[in-house]
């Protein structure tokens, strides 16, 4: 499932064959250097400060995975973790939101925080000055994240189109702006405002660290039939790449032959990836990835395709690929564009599902305040977690004192997951790893 399964653009416009060629060289020089500012973002401060410092790391420094999955005894890995020496995993979180997110955003990081990870907000273009400082003021002035120096703020504001490149360019940059300030973690994962966690970052961590750190956890499916047709010939352009202000994205006249030195892979644009992976998606030291990013400069929906076509065209990281986005999403029946908003009737098949994460949900709906009463046992800032220490007496924060953050508390959320894990990472669910379907 994507973020969405209508490729039908109902508000694009149609270019002439005069005058959809200028914007469309013009998208493919300034994907260019938004591809080349991802490498070497800019980037804000954990208080709000605009830097630019030069990258003192040699590739001799950097870690590199061998990047081939490792099959492991999940009865084994789960059974006990005695005697081992591998440091807990760490996970590296890019949220994002638009106008009037803010307060949703600071939500979803609230909920999925633990001081182990890294995390980066980014508040699109679209949203007002005053929303965007108004965000990074509240993390500044949060005392953990002051004391910890774990949650940035992106600076400047990209344009975001809905379904275009834009969406991806500002998720590399995301992620380059995490591997500059931090190598020290594992997974990727991305979430927007709508988001929600439906177990702790103690359980999530506490199951990751009985997993192989070389699985990515990415649905996809190749695209073929007539799918092809409908999404791979048609050229669009998204204004977001030239223009300071936000429009729909352009169908041009034009269509193009299907590639021939790749296979389209498509599905969720909701994505848990190895450090490794993200990696070679950004340096693409045999440019593949590149050359699949110019590809999907010009794709429908490439958020949906980007990450899927080039794990699945890469001999090192193809076996690597779990199909299962780990979020519960309701779609109605049949599919729409955008899949259904959950509410308090849905709580049990959230739960039932065994996901970590769930969305879409309403602004600020009951059934969050439920999530966090019932599974997150959050009653203050945070979500309950071992690395908590402080008293709860009176009504204090126990989190204002922290403790040793490589410590878990695992509680039924972890349980529920492990079960998933189990059945994702069976012989016959890994057999079809980017495979055809159907």
């Amino acid at each position: 499932m994507g973020m969405g399964k209508n490729v039908h653009l109902r508000s694009g416009r149609i270019f002439n064959d005069r005058r959809w060629k200028i914007p469309f060289v013009l998208s493919l020089l300034v994907s260019v250097t938004i591809f080349t500012s991802s490498i070497f973002g800019i980037y804000l401060s954990p208080y709000g400060q605009d830097q630019i410092q030069p990258d003192s790391l040699s590739f001799s420094e950097i870690e590199h995975s061998e990047g081939h999955f490792v099959e492991f005894d999940l009865r084994k890995s789960f059974a006990s973790k005695e005697g081992s020496e591998i440091e807990p995993p760490r996970f590296a979180y890019l949220i994002s939101g638009t106008k009037g997110d803010s307060q949703r955003m600071l939500r979803t990081l609230q909920a999925v925080y633990h001081p182990r990870n890294q995390y980066i907000l980014h508040m699109d273009l679209e949203a007002p000055p005053k929303e965007r400082l108004n965000l990074t003021m509240s993390v500044k002035n949060d005392p953990t994240f002051s004391e910890v120096e774990n949650v940035r703020v992106m600076a400047p504001s990209n344009l975001v189109t809905y379904k275009g490149p834009t969406m991806i360019a500002c998720t590399l940059q995301g992620i380059a702006i995490l591997w500059k300030e931090s190598l020290n973690w594992d997974w990727f994962i991305n979430l927007s405002a709508s988001d929600y966690p439906l177990m702790t970052q103690d359980d999530l961590l506490h199951i990751f660290s009985n997993l192989s750190r070389n699985l990515n956890f990415i649905e996809h499916t190749e695209i073929n039939g007539w799918k092809l047709n409908q999404r791979a010939k048609p050229i669009i352009i998204d204004p977001g790449l030239y223009l300071s202000k936000k429009s729909d994205l352009a169908l041009t006249l034009q269509r193009r032959s299907l590639p021939t030195s790749f296979k389209l892979f498509t599905g969720s644009a909701w994505v848990i990836l190895t450090r490794s992976f993200v990696e070679y998606c950004i340096w693409g030291w045999d440019n593949l990835p590149r050359t699949i990013l110019m590809y999907y400069t010009n794709f429908i929906s490439s958020p949906e395709g980007y990450f899927h076509t080039v794990i699945c065209n890469t001999e090192e990281f193809r076996n690597t690929a779990v199909s299962h986005d780990l979020h519960y999403i309701a779609w109605d029946t049949p599919p729409k564009q955008h899949p259904r908003l959950l509410t308090i009737k849905d709580f049990n098949h959230m739960v039932n599902s065994s996901a970590p994460f769930a969305r879409k949900f309403p602004r600020d709906d009951p059934v969050l305040d439920k999530i966090d009463r019932e599974l997150l046992g959050r009653t203050h800032r945070f979500a309950r977690g071992a690395w908590c220490i402080g008293s709860s007496d009176n009504g204090s924060d126990p989190c204002l004192l922290r403790g040793d953050d490589s410590v878990f508390s695992p509680g039924p959320g972890a349980d529920r997951l492990e079960i998933l894990m189990k059945n994702l990472l069976s012989e016959d669910s890994r057999g079809n790893s980017c495979r055809k379907r159907g």
